[in-house]
């Protein structure tokens, strides 16, 4: 038996020695005992046990708790042909060297920013020789035995658009692992997702619909306030008529979650990127492109939710009804209203929300990642509402005026059509810059229970689906 023993000396008790490796599966060859024995003390210790945690948990094949041979030999191979690639991703010069400041840029490009002190600091941790460079057998030394790939571990935890629906879905898609993606994760992470969105669309679902009538209906002469939107609605189709609409906007999630993911995932490879992750602007002009294909798939369904939330009681006898009648008496073209303001809306809401949300992720790693790059629930809702909440924000003025040119034809009743431009300087004429702005209210007050909602439905889809979790 081959073994690692560590002895910890612990005030008035004997030593109490804990053996690293078992003794099953040891080749035959290895019949003698060897013991590397080292002294620890009882503070090191605890670093000791996360230590050994965390080599267990990547390294246990058979999942019975502990490491024989035969798997820790597989993690010390796996785990250096990953740490061979990351070196050479590291290595920008190409020189079998790494420096402070291809640590800065490699780390810029992910959208992280540290100064040349902190990127010093890291190397002066690996740094044998005192040179302030580092060579591959240095790195393979010191991380040989820490099985958290930052990278990867950051994309593992930090997953946003997947897991946060507040209704609309122009966020970038998340990035996914190699592991995920070789083990089939990818998909169950986003069926759990489609899954959370449906419960948490269903669940706001009246806040929703108050906000589009207010985007539509509420004027500086036809005030609408929130207890009064709730009480016309229920006055007018009853309780049940709070979800009108919300059918249709559930439907959709399934292929424009599909659609989006696909397109993300091709247009990664035409820019030329074989990179586990993109940096900040890659990520943001494939995930713009992707949401564009996406919505321009989906769209016609986004006029029909808006057609059903504004329809009265018995206008439209379904889904199928209402397009029947969009059909007839406007024509294809009438699908696509508002196109242009949506496919506008992209840019900011995808920029501001990804902006938002990688500072913040960056500030967390930065002050708090110690042990983990796993950010709890309590700071990863806030990271992803507030992330939100400022996309919202930013792109709220095209949201309003996409609406009204889906509602047009219902709400003129034969009038004249408005451009975008037109319908823009008709509202600042007549309502004012806080006219770009009705239903502003409905729409935030649904954010941090739409987040909240998603999220705890999230994680409990992704257990049953046999998602693991590092």
């Amino acid at each position: 038996m081959l073994g690692l023993c560590i002895y910890v000396p612990v005030p008035n008790t004997n030593q109490t020695e804990f053996e690293y490796f078992e003794a099953n599966s040891l080749p035959s060859e290895l019949k003698s005992l060897f013991k590397l024995s080292l002294f620890l003390t009882s503070q090191e210790f605890t670093t000791y046990r996360k230590w050994r945690k965390k080599i267990v948990k990547a390294g246990d094949k058979d999942l019975d708790g502990q490491l024989d041979f035969e798997e820790f030999v597989h993690y010390l191979r796996d785990h250096e042909k990953k740490l061979r690639l990351v070196f050479k991703s590291l290595d920008k010069k190409n020189d079998g060297r790494i420096d402070s400041q291809e640590i800065m840029q490699s780390l810029r490009d992910l959208g992280v920013h540290i100064s040349e002190q902190q990127a010093e600091k890291i190397l002066k941790s690996m740094d044998k020789n005192g040179t302030m460079t580092i060579d591959w057998n240095e790195w393979r030394d010191y991380h040989l035995l820490h099985p958290a790939d930052n990278i990867p571990e950051i994309i593992l935890y930090w997953k946003h658009s997947t897991i946060f629906d507040v209704g609309e879905s122009l966020m970038v898609p998340d990035e996914f692992t190699a592991e995920e993606k070789d083990t089939g994760m990818w998909w169950r992470h986003l069926v759990a997702g489609g899954g959370a969105g449906a419960v948490s669309r269903t669940c706001t679902a009246p806040l929703d619909r108050l906000k589009v009538l207010m985007q539509v209906l509420a004027s500086r002469s036809n005030t609408m306030c929130i207890a009064g939107g709730f009480s016309q609605m229920i006055r007018e189709g009853g309780v049940r008529s709070l979800w009108r609409g919300n059918g249709i906007n559930v439907l959709k999630i399934a292929p424009e979650s599909a659609i989006k993911f696909m397109a993300y995932e091709q247009i990664k490879r035409v820019i030329g990127s074989n990179q586990e992750t993109l940096g900040i602007l890659e990520r943001l002009v494939a995930g713009s492109l992707a949401g564009v294909i996406a919505q321009s798939s989906i769209y016609p369904m986004e006029v029909l939710k808006t057609r059903l939330a504004l329809g009265k009681t018995g206008q439209y006898s379904g889904i199928m009804d209402c397009g029947k009648r969009i059909l007839q008496k406007e024509g294809l073209a009438a699908f696509y209203k508002g196109y242009i303001p949506n496919m506008l809306g992209i840019i900011p809401y995808a920029g501001i929300d990804l902006a938002v949300y990688e500072t913040l992720k960056n500030s967390w790693l930065q002050r708090f990642a110690t042990d983990s790059a796993d950010p709890g629930v309590f700071v990863l809702l806030a990271c992803g509402t507030m992330s939100s909440t400022c996309g919202q924000l930013a792109s709220y003025p095209l949201a309003l005026v996409r609406t009204r040119m889906q509602a047009q034809a219902a709400t003129l009743d034969g009038g004249p059509q408005m451009t975008m431009s037109g319908l823009f300087r008709h509202i600042l004429r007549t309502e004012g810059a806080t006219g770009l702005y009705r239903g502003l209210a409905p729409n935030f007050m649904k954010v941090i229970p739409a987040v909240s909602i998603s999220y705890v439905v999230y994680e409990n889809l992704k257990a049953t689906l046999g998602v693991q979790s590092r």
